[in-house]
């Protein structure tokens, strides 16, 4: 029987296997769009992964009370864990004077990130923060390929941006339409009173220059 055996081995020992995920969930918080390309079973291993460390920077979004700092920096060492650290060559670089500092790794770029913008965006959000999109299968091994993405990403957002207009535009189209429908049959309804009154009055000048001949 499987128990406590949860997750996929994906054919690597238990280091190797980490430190992948490490590396696809910095790649994935770091990429412009917010998505990679991967196979499924590795997207599905990285889906719980990146959601964790998602939940610790949201939580640190939302903290009240005094030890705000303590609690917050509690916090984002407890994700720092999800990353390669890559802080190594910053103490003899600093220890020098005038010298270069050692370039910042992509995981502390990944950690700032992660609790700078994606932990308050996905403040209200419950869960579910990445989507699983199936490609098919690639040329050579027959892997099956997949897209994982975070959801309510840039993309996302100026499509439904764009969507809203265009229905508000087409809203407001139709309305201007039926103002000028209404205009129009207001203003042939007046033409036509003003038309009936005339002839009435011609009509009645008529009778009177009558009656006065007649006279």
């Amino acid at each position: 029987m499987r128990h406590l055996n949860a997750h996929r081995k994906l054919g690597r020992t238990s280091e190797h296997r980490m430190s992948m995920l490490r590396n696809m969930a910095t790649s994935l918080i770091n990429a412009r769009d917010e998505r990679i390309v991967t196979t499924v079973p590795k997207a599905k291993e990285l889906r719980p992964f990146v959601e964790r460390v998602i939940t610790l920077a949201k939580r640190a979004s939302g903290l009240e009370g005094d030890d705000i700092v303590a609690q917050s920096l509690h916090l984002r060492r407890q994700a720092a864990g999800f990353f390669h650290a890559g802080n190594r060559q910053q103490a003899p670089s600093t220890g020098r004077r005038n010298g270069p500092r050692a370039p910042r790794t992509a995981g502390v770029a990944a950690l700032k990130r992660l609790f700078d913008e994606l932990g308050k965006r996905y403040k209200d959000r419950p869960g579910g923060y990445t989507r699983i999109i199936r490609l098919g299968h690639r040329d050579g091994d027959n892997a099956e390929l997949a897209i994982i993405e975070l959801v309510d990403n840039p993309r996302e957002r100026e499509a439904a941006e764009s969507t809203s207009k265009r229905a508000k535009s087409v809203s407001s189209g139709k309305k201007q339409s039926a103002k000028t429908d209404v205009k129009a049959g207001t203003s042939s309804a007046d033409s036509t009173k003003k038309e009936g009154t005339g002839g009435s009055r011609s009509k009645k000048t008529e009778s009177t220059a009558a009656e006065k001949k007649t006279d």
